[in-house]
């Protein structure tokens, strides 16, 4: 008999009981949640240190505990003789600081209890046994991680290699969070900037950019911490070096094998830059622009797309005067022109000057800055920088893990072909994510490691969605998903547009942001979502309402029946559904007989 109590908890006392997750005569396993607490940062599972039979629950829900807190009394447990929780040299993990998608600690049910499809779009319970219980991951992304932790929940033993110190990929460390941190920054001073319009005025921002640099860190780091915990509760195995593959079922890494049943390969993709430029430590790629190692008077950002007008954004907040030079005719090339121009009206404001169907023709280091030549037909004249930050995309990784070792084929980009399943040419190696190609996008990658995970472990289940949204955290925001315009018109795909204006919406308004609009693309006949677009603040979050849509066949009746909260931004999808049913009595537009 073994009375559990409550281990280590740090400085945290009289933590409240959330929540209960056994009962007197529940049988449990080694590191099985028994109790949630919930401190004022985090909430935290507390593991049974051992196996054995529940003999009572001593706490109830709501009740307060601290270290050293009976909590449930454990019989028949191998060496549970005089054991407890404070014998056990481990504390619980706190949720409050995993990373965002990482999800509880607590596995996830099986396949068939989620949304899965087949190639058919049905929910499937079918499994396959698997061959072996090994599986390598290479790359620790939100696609290498999320893989590992599903594989290592469904009981397969996990190996996950990183090439970094800290795992969590570009996305985690010099990516994703890190700019979202930044261009939280620059909306709270943009927005201090705009308040003027209505009668509130603030004096000039003082940015200290040592603490700003610190704080992008600490989220960087409480993130990266989560996951840490997460492999460690799960028993994935982290090894830590750059991965080669000498055969199809074998990696060195860093001098170290590492043998594998199956493998799944999330190695994801570097930045590219242009080959004429010299080397010099005031031209960088995003990664060193998040560095943030000063506010240059003058940038130069090569590449309108979405990467480089989020930097744009950020550091044009924070004091520079930004030039912006892209190749083709638009900002954020293959988006619908109708979502780039609110967008492209605001910076052209801002910003010193957008040079588009623009290249530069060569860069030369000088002591005073980077002089910079253009070309096109109204390219600028030469101009001098000083600091370049060079954003024109991303190339794959699959051409530096010795691949041909393996048998896995990539072409000449580095990207490897994979199928539904994400199964590449040699049949128990899988790939996700940015290798396999666009859209290069975290949250496509989280999905994709699912559904290679859920693979190997025996589930008929398949990568097939009908939306993947695509975000540009600008500002305003532009996101869009499933069909756009663009691609209806070049395919011959027929729809109908409607398109809801927020000069219409009162909450657009009381934020005095109304240069944004909400479209949806209907099928004619089946009046299901064939796509939307959003442009505005907060269209990152808002897309997400159509992608949910969208993966349940509603229609666009469906939508504007749905009762939306007023006034929100959320209910302008709501007005676009009802603009294209002919229903909405906010504007006039009578449905076309």
């Amino acid at each position: 008999m073994a009375e559990i109590k409550v281990p280590d908890i740090g400085d945290f006392e009289e933590v409240p009981v959330i929540e209960i997750h056994v009962a007197a005569g529940d049988e449990v396993e080694v590191e099985q949640p028994l109790v949630t607490l919930e401190s004022d940062k985090a909430t935290m599972d507390v593991p049974s240190p051992e196996a054995g039979t529940v003999k009572e629950v001593l706490v109830s829900v709501n009740d307060k505990v601290s270290e050293g807190t009976p909590i449930v009394v454990l019989e028949g447990g191998e060496g549970s003789e005089g054991s407890d929780a404070e014998e056990k040299d481990e504390a619980p993990t706190e949720e409050g600081s995993e990373a965002s998608g990482a999800g509880s600690e607590t596995p996830a049910g099986d396949a068939e209890s989620r949304n899965s499809r087949d190639s058919g779009g049905n929910s499937t319970s079918g499994r396959d046994e698997p061959a072996g219980k090994r599986v390598v991951v290479v790359g620790s992304g939100p696609g290498g991680y999320t893989a590992a932790f599903r594989a290592a929940d469904l009981g397969l033993e996990v190996t996950l290699v990183e090439r970094h110190e800290r795992i969590g990929g570009v996305c985690l460390n010099v990516g994703c969070i890190p700019s979202k941190a930044l261009l939280h920054a620059a909306k709270v001073l943009a927005e201090a900037q705009d308040a003027a319009e209505f009668g509130i005025s603030f004096s000039d921002p003082e940015i200290d950019v040592d603490k700003l640099r610190t704080w992008k860190e600490e989220v960087v780091g409480k993130l990266v911490g989560g996951l840490d915990g997460l492999a460690k509760r799960r028993k994935v195995n982290v090894v830590r070096g750059e991965a080669k593959f000498t055969s199809p079922n074998e990696l060195d890494v860093d001098g170290e094998k590492v043998e594998f049943d199956h493998a799944i390969i999330a190695a994801g993709s570097r930045t590219v830059m242009l080959p004429d430029l010299p080397e010099d430590e005031r031209i960088v790629d995003s990664t060193g622009a998040l560095e943030l190692p000063g506010i240059p008077k003058s940038l130069l950002v090569i590449g309108g797309g979405i990467i480089g007008l989020e930097m744009a954004s950020v550091y044009e907040a924070l004091g520079s005067k930004v030039t912006v030079v892209e190749l083709t005719d638009q900002l954020i090339p293959g988006c619908d022109p109708d979502l780039v121009k609110p967008l492209a009206k605001r910076v052209a404001d801002r910003y010193e000057a957008i040079h588009l169907n623009t290249k530069v023709a060569s860069a030369d280091a000088q002591k005073g800055g980077i002089k910079v030549k253009f070309e096109g037909d109204d390219a600028p004249k030469d101009a001098t920088f000083d600091r370049v930050l060079v954003a024109v995309g991303r190339r794959a990784n699959g051409d530096i893990l010795d691949l041909e070792a393996s048998g896995v084929e990539a072409d000449d980009r580095g990207e490897i072909q994979v199928g539904p399943d994400r199964r590449t040419n040699v049949s128990h190696i899988y790939a996700i994510g940015d290798i396999t190609g666009a859209p290069m996008l975290a949250h496509k990658a989280t999905h994709e490691g699912k559904v290679a995970a859920e693979r190997i472990a025996g589930h008929d289940v398949v990568f097939e969605p009908r939306a993947i949204p695509s975000v540009a955290y600008t500002d305003p925001e532009v996101a869009w998903c499933g069909l756009t315009e663009t691609e209806a018109k070049e395919n011959g795909t027929k729809y109908e547009k409607a398109v809801f204006p927020w000069q219409a919406s009162g909450r657009a308004l009381s934020l005095g942001r109304a240069e944004g609009l909400t479209k949806l693309l209907v099928d004619p006949e089946s009046r299901q979502i064939l796509g939307a677009g959003i442009v505005g603040p907060s269209a990152g979050e808002l897309i997400a309402e159509v992608c949910l849509a969208m993966e349940m066949g509603a229609d666009a009746e469906d939508i504007g029946l749905t009762i939306h909260p007023h006034p929100t931004l959320s209910e302008t999808v709501a007005f676009a559904a009802e603009m294209a049913e002919g229903t909405i009595t906010d504007l006039y537009a009578p449905k076309k007989s």
